[in-house]
């Protein structure tokens, strides 16, 4: 077969990696040189600094006055697992998993924890039965799978009246989708995803439930030090008025600043909303005019607008065995990064073969694109070459 010729025009930045993601528009190495670098964190300056990234996050998300926001180590992931070995153990737990991530919840809280948990899963594409939540148990939930663009279409099931305690792993949701907060008492994320900040840092966003499971409930199992936001049966309130439990980069925080502050002359939350659901509206249109591609999520409604995960779903590669699949789709997005058009781009390790393209906010829609062609360019290559090796 012949492959077509390669497109004239180019994404302008090719990165679309789903994390750490691109940086803001215009961003460069100035936007740190107000770091108070070379003091301690717990100093005025420093602490100074932590505490406005606490305030800034707090009015560009819009989280409620009663809410505790903290900064803590080991980005998302930190945070996820500091609520849960802190908070968990107290009645029943349900796990609500469908990728990787989640499933990496569901191995603490069944593996580790030994909760008495029950698992709710659903393959790549799809989202479980979330009617099955518990009112008397505690929820664990991926607000937005990363790893296979699928995202929750609403909180309606959650239960208002609840007894339990809800946590809402929120790393690539924030910032780009909406939360509901009155249903979520601990929510998570990092600096590194949809504004484009540098990795390492989390977030943990308490509710006044959330702080009263942690001054009522001690679980039986030793805490690092790393995980304790409760000292002598109070919560530690100090974590949240910027005394980090260990010491964070201050260079990481003022990039951080940075990117709140970029998000608010844009024009807040909304305009970051719109940003995403823009360029992911691109993909999204090209995928309909496509006949070898499919969204990996299979409902409208659930389709990420920031992870947009795709599959092959050509005849001539669908025939392959699981092997040969994977093969192609690594061949795919080897050739765009070798293009220069797109790095990163590759699904992650343990979802379905095919490619992953980041559209938060700090993407432009313009490179998406110049984008969409190379895509198809980049597919026919591909085919062209598994046609001549057969």
């Amino acid at each position: 077969m012949t492959i077509p010729a390669k497109p004239a025009l180019r994404p302008a930045d090719p990165r679309f990696s789903s994390g750490p993601t691109k940086k803001r528009p215009g961003w460069t190495m100035d936007a740190l040189n107000g770091a108070a670098l070379g003091r301690s964190h717990r100093a005025k300056p420093g602490k100074g600094k932590l505490k406005e990234a606490i305030d800034r996050t707090r009015a560009l998300l819009g989280v409620p006055a009663d809410y505790k926001i903290g900064i803590v180590p080991a980005s998302d992931t930190g945070a996820v697992e500091m609520a849960m070995w802190t908070m968990l153990g107290a009645r029943p737990v349900d796990v609500f998993a469908w990728e990787s991530f989640g499933e990496e919840w569901v191995t603490d809280a069944v593996k580790q924890l030994k909760l008495d948990a029950k698992v709710h899963t659903a393959p790549y594409g799809a989202l479980p039965d979330f009617t099955e939540a518990r009112k008397d148990a505690d929820i664990i939930f991926t607000q937005n799978g990363t790893t296979s663009g699928v995202k929750i279409a609403t909180f309606d099931w959650i239960a208002a009246d609840r007894d339990g305690v809800t946590i809402n792993d929120a790393t690539s949701a924030a910032f780009a989708q909406s939360i509901d907060w009155p249903k979520c008492d601990v929510t998570t994320f990092s600096w590194q995803k949809v504004l484009g900040g540098e990795a390492a840092h989390g977030m943990i966003v308490l509710s006044p439930r959330a702080i009263a499971r942690l001054e009522s409930y001690a679980p039986p199992w030793p805490l690092p030090k790393i995980f304790r936001l409760a000292k002598k049966g109070k919560v530690d309130l100090e974590i949240f008025e910027g005394s980090t439990i260990n010491t964070p980069s201050m260079l990481a925080v003022e990039d951080y600043l940075d990117a709140l502050k970029w998000a608010e002359s844009i024009g807040g939350l909304p305009a970051l909303h719109a940003r995403a659901d823009e360029n992911a509206r691109v993909l999204f249109d090209w995928i309909e005019r496509s006949s070898w591609v499919a969204n990996l999520a299979i409902h409208p409604a659930t389709r990420s607008n920031t992870s947009v995960c795709l599959k092959v779903v050509d005849p001539r590669v669908t025939a392959l065995d699981d092997a040969g699949q994977a093969e192609f789709a690594k061949k795919l997005a080897a050739l765009l990064e070798k293009e220069g058009v797109a790095f990163d781009a590759a699904s992650y390790r343990a979802a379905p073969p095919g490619l992953r393209i980041w559209c938060g906010a700090t993407i432009e829609a313009s490179d998406l694109e110049a984008l969409t062609p190379w895509l198809d360019w980049s597919f026919e290559a591909c085919l062209a070459e598994l046609n001549q090796a057969a």
